[in-house]
């Protein structure tokens, strides 16, 4: 899980301090402050960080050895913080992670990406690497440097906005949706469509693809084109998608129809897991294709989705995939069921809309 700090600066004013505050209890991990606001900050039920030894992690500014020892032997929870301006400071946040320091915050000046790759890979596993940001920029490079990312980011920001966005952003890396087994009812042919295929950023696996569907109540695994055939070559960055007008899930609570989405439109690329990774667009290919409608039920709930009539095309089963046209009644295949109707990609719970 990716964690998300804000660090506080002392010299705030108080009123501005307790917004911040208030805002990150509900969605920060840690609160980093100064030592004089260490009880302040902890009314707010939140763990709090510090230099002071009343802190719930204690912050070290410089790398002591001996005094990080100390501190684990006395159980405590112990960050460092290290600037990054050269192989020597690298060296020592290794150091810091090899005396099983819980935690090594690294700033890096003018935001270099080298250092922080360097230390995604030589502290992996022994420590959590947080990167100090001051931007929803500068965060989503550190959580997604190296395909990895760091562990986390400490926020340095006195923008109630900027702690929104960013906060948000993270919550996105953490994210897991229920998919269950919904059961085939039918199969049938239909007629010619325009159908898009969402060429990502990315490079999908087994099992991995895209949520779409007719209906936001019930959204299909759809897999990237990663299965050999002896039709065409693999298309690891592909999802053959469907018609214009389906529904895809481009945020954990957000459905655009894929007539929306182009190069540089986030979407998320989804497991059978349901573990989830944001990537982007990098091309939406239309075409005019056969179509086939497969229909499914779960709860009571009757559920479709319409794809392209070829057997390049595949939705992800419990144990696998299988081609739309190999479907038959009573297959299962792995859809995410919630409740349906949206007000632009939104569910508005209040709102009666009927879906068929």
């Amino acid at each position: 899980m990716k964690e998300l700090w804000l660090e506080i600066d002392a010299n705030l004013p108080e009123n501005q301090k307790t917004k911040l505050l208030k805002s990150a209890a509900q969605s920060c991990d840690v609160l980093l402050v100064d030592g004089t606001d260490v009880a302040k900050a902890k009314t707010f039920g939140v763990k709090v960080a510090s230099t002071s030894g009343d802190a719930d992690i204690t912050v070290l500014s410089v790398l002591d050895s001996g005094k990080l020892k100390a501190l684990k032997t006395q159980d405590k929870t112990v960050a460092v913080k290290i600037i990054i301006e050269g192989k020597k400071d690298e060296q020592t946040a290794i150091e810091a992670a090899e005396l099983n320091c819980d935690y090594v915050i690294v700033g890096t000046p003018d935001w270099k990406i080298i250092p922080l790759e360097n230390l995604i890979a030589k502290t992996r596993g022994k420590t959590k690497l947080l990167a100090e940001v001051s931007s929803t920029k500068e965060a989503k490079v550190a959580l997604e440097t190296l395909e990895l990312g760091s562990d986390g980011v400490v926020l340095k920001t006195a923008s109630l906005q900027e702690l929104k966005d960013t906060a948000e952003f993270a919550k996105k890396a953490n994210v897991a949706l229920e998919l269950v087994a919904v059961e085939v009812v039918e199969v049938k042919e239909i007629g010619t469509g325009a159908r898009a295929c969402i060429d990502t950023c990315e490079l999908m696996k087994p099992g991995e693809g895209i949520l779409l569907g007719c209906q936001s109540s019930g959204l299909f695994l759809v897999q990237a084109e990663v299965h050999e055939s002896p039709y065409v070559e693999t298309r690891p960055f592909r999802v053959n998608a469907g018609p214009l007008s389906l529904y895809a899930l481009t945020s954990a609570a957000r459905t655009r129809y894929l007539s929306e989405l182009k190069s540089g439109e986030e979407v998320l690329v989804v497991d059978r897991a349901g573990i989830v990774r944001l990537t982007n667009v990098a091309r939406a290919k239309i075409e005019w294709r056969p179509m086939l409608l497969i229909e499914a039920e779960y709860g009571g709930k009757t559920l479709k989705l319409i794809a392209q009539n070829a057997e390049t095309i595949r939705v992800v089963t419990p144990e696998g995939s299988k081609a739309v046209t190999d479907l038959k009644k009573g297959d299962k295949i792995m859809a995410r069921v919630e409740e349906g109707g949206r007000h632009f990609g939104t569910l508005v719970k209040e709102e009666a809309v009927i879906e068929r």
